[in-house]
């Protein structure tokens, strides 16, 4: 690693993502999901974590090879069923409540070549497993941060011009640090600033409560409804005991839950969306009645209609997340094939499931009670980016009047 002080770098990183990202408490129990090749930041996580009074960490080790084996080679009835003792180990996470960390270096690609259907299953398969861990995490009654590391064959995808593995990964490393203010002398401070400033902008849309949202701009007019008494959120959430954390580093976006019932028009992505260890990139959608209808891909067609094809959910929104395009990221210039990045340079709209938080009294309603406020229900959750510097986004008032959200992919 040639960074400049990467070593002191990394370290400040992890305790960013600790005390920051999941703002450890004393006692807790903290799942940290990590690749083997990121083993120094996974040692340096478990130690900010333990100093912070952790009470353990738990680490737990991925590899994009052996799971391409896997999915390649298993016997089908290894696909079709999760085994006990990971059901066991899910329920006892979600019975202890722990923080969860999960960073994020896969190759995009990581799956390409594999049968799409066999990755379907397993994927289908893995979500029903995880769906009552995943509603815990929608509705915020655990802590949770999705933050990334350097990969090779990631960063071999984001600066494929770099003459070395070394220049590419140091490269990528800078932009992380870039991106979740690890330059800075104070990273948490700057992280509070920024916090501040964003929950400001979800505080003016939530005092306006638009009934809907018009979206212009190339190939896109579409208009979504939100449903009463949404929630705007800006990075900052609190747990189920009021400890506040950061889901995502970096982040750009305030975000709410569209009504599911309510999304008519047609849209069109800007950025390629790395799912299912591929690459889906040109999508267009067309929704009557909150449903799509008819949708295409330049590339990756087919793992599109897998991912819609998921539930009934999968073909409705969950998430409208608003980014202006002279956030940092989009500025970079860079694609990062990874939605934490990418999500974060652009407007986002999310197929599957809503976060119950994003409406009021949410996190105490029933599954029932969800649908019928118009939040979507689903086993997945898949962001995909439709914001550019030609986007224009009205607020839609229950009276009809409109008032100008967006112009030119920056705030009105």
């Amino acid at each position: 690693m040639t960074l400049p002080n990467f070593d002191n770098l990394l370290q400040k990183y992890a305790r960013l993502i600790t005390e920051t990202g999941v703002n450890v408490q004393k006692g807790q129990t903290i799942v940290l999901q990590i690749a083997v090749d990121q083993a120094p930041l996974a040692r340096a996580i478990t130690e900010e974590a333990y100093k912070l009074g952790a009470g353990e960490v738990i680490v737990q080790w991925t590899d994009d090879a052996l799971q391409k084996q896997f999915l390649t080679h298993a016997e089908q009835k290894y696909l079709e069923a999760i085994p006990s003792y990971k059901v066991d180990q899910i329920n006892d996470w979600i019975e202890r409540e722990v923080s969860r960390i999960n960073i994020v270096s896969s190759n995009p690609n990581a799956l390409a070549g594999v049968n799409p259907e066999r990755v379907a299953l397993y994927q289908a398969v893995s979500g029903k497993s995880m769906l009552e861990l995943r509603k815990m995490t929608q509705a915020n009654k655990i802590s949770w941060v999705v933050a990334a590391a350097s990969g090779a064959d990631w960063a071999a995808m984001v600066f494929p011009d770099l003459a070395s593995k070394e220049e590419q990964v140091d490269a990528l490393w800078d932009q992380i640090f870039k991106t979740t203010r690890v330059y800075e002398e104070d990273p948490v401070a700057a992280w509070e600033k920024h916090d501040k400033l964003l929950t400001s902008k979800a505080g003016e849309l939530n005092k306006e409560q638009f009934t809907a949202l018009h979206y212009t701009a190339p190939g896109t007019d579409l208009t979504i409804g939100l449903p009463e008494n949404h929630i705007w959120e800006g990075p900052g959430s609190h747990n189920a005991h009021g400890d506040l954390f950061m889901a995502n580093m970096p982040t750009e976006e305030v975000f709410t839950a569209p009504d599911s019932r309510r999304v008519d028009g047609y849209i069109s992505s800007t950025r390629p969306l790395s799912y299912a260890g591929t690459t889906i990139s040109g999508m267009k959608f067309t929704f009557k009645d909150g449903q799509v209808i008819d949708f295409s891909a330049e590339k990756g067609q087919e793992v599109l209609e897998r991912l819609l094809a998921t539930d009934d959910g999968a073909k409705r929104l969950g998430e409208v997340a608003l980014v202006p395009d002279p956030s940092p990221i989009s500025q970079s210039g860079l694609v990062f094939y990874n939605t934490l990045f990418d999500e974060n340079a652009s407007n986002h709209l999310a197929l599957g499931s809503a976060y119950a938080f994003n409406i009021q009294n949410g996190t105490s309603m029933s599954e029932e009670e969800l649908v019928a406020a118009g939040l979507n229900r689903s086993q997945t959750h898949v962001d995909f980016m439709v914001g550019s510097a030609q986007m224009n986004i009205d607020g839609i008032k229950k009276d009809g009047t409109t008032v100008p959200v967006f112009r030119n992919g920056d705030w009105a």
